[in-house]
């Protein structure tokens, strides 16, 4: 069984925040410009890539998380509550991504929306939802480039709300990054076909590939579940390795935003060599690359980060 490990703290969460936001309010003169532009907020480095293509020059993107931080477990700070108080919009993911901070997202909205979740861009029935998490939908959209393509709308309505006198702009890049995406999702499905069906098992630390898989065609295991709040306990490492053994997988795969700890200890108990590393919940560094395959990758970019994790997965396994 999984362990629970949410902190105590992690309760207070959103209340600390609305202290901030309240001090802030009381104390500073707000920045609704930086660098001469419209200051607007992004929660996730995904997130924030998107905002900035959609964006262009006509906006100035700064994100809460930065590479390697695992959403899940992001506690807001101080400097946080500030750039929330004076973003003309922020965007986020939605879905328990960014856990108790969505309670402040829709409190600010109460006011006069500002706050955008891209998951309001998915049909409901287009989620997933893993068995044991409730009603808890899975958050990991960006795995499915198809999927997360459909997200850029909202991106260009919120944009567009916050700064009406660049609609046009907001509109014309968003229509270039949602081919662009397209073209993305058309390059994956040819890199998959490499990969004969039965060599299509992923397994990683956590459930954050179940879209990737649905529309790629892999069978996604993860030893955790779909949030690194609850740590893997030793009957989830046993089960793993048995399945292993006896599907013969030949590579598994740690996370750059979760400890590699538990999967280089099943590699070691079952056999199955450490493929690589993959980027779930977070990109790379802004000026970060990377090298798979013979090919030099950005992966500080969406696109470059999912030209990196399949062609790691797809090596990696076949």
């Amino acid at each position: 069984m999984r362990i629970n490990m949410r902190f105590e703290g992690m309760r207070t969460v959103a209340m600390a925040l609305t202290v901030g936001l309240l001090s802030c309010e009381r104390s500073d003169t707000p920045r609704a410009e930086v660098n001469g532009k419209p200051l607007v907020v992004a929660t996730t480095t995904m997130i924030a890539d998107l905002v900035r293509a959609v964006g262009g020059e006509a906006v100035e993107v700064e994100g809460l998380m930065g590479p390697g931080v695992d959403p899940h477990l992001y506690k807001p700070s101080g400097d946080d509550a500030r750039l929330l108080r004076d973003a003309r919009a922020i965007f986020y993911n939605g879905l328990q991504l960014e856990g108790r901070m969505t309670e402040i997202f829709e409190r600010m909205n109460r006011q006069g929306e500002k706050a955008y979740a891209l998951s309001r861009a998915v049909p409901q029935e287009a989620l997933v939802s893993p068995e044991g998490e409730g009603d808890h939908a899975d958050p990991h959209l960006w795995g499915d480039v198809k999927l997360w393509s459909g997200c850029v709308e909202v991106v260009v309505a919120g944009l567009s709300a916050a700064v009406p006198e660049e609609t046009a702009g907001f509109a014309a890049r968003g229509r270039v990054v949602q081919e662009r995406l397209l073209e993305l999702d058309a390059w994956v499905k040819e890199q998959v076909r490499r990969l004969p069906p039965e060599r299509r098992i992923l397994i990683t630390s956590h459930d954050a590939f179940s879209y990737f898989g649905r529309a790629y065609g892999f069978e996604v295991l993860g030893v955790q579940g779909i949030s690194t709040v609850s740590e893997a306990g030793l009957a989830d490492v046993a089960r793993m390795v048995d399945l292993i053994k006896q599907r013969g997988v030949k590579a598994i795969f740690v996370e750059s935003s979760v400890s590699h700890g538990t999967i280089e200890q099943i590699s070691r108990d079952s056999g199955a060599r450490v493929g690589g590393e993959l980027f779930s919940d977070a990109l790379g560094g802004r000026d970060e690359r990377r090298v798979v395959a013979g090919e030099d990758l950005a992966v500080g970019t969406y696109e470059g980060m999912v030209r990196f994790n399949v062609s790691t997965i797809v090596e990696g396994l076949k």
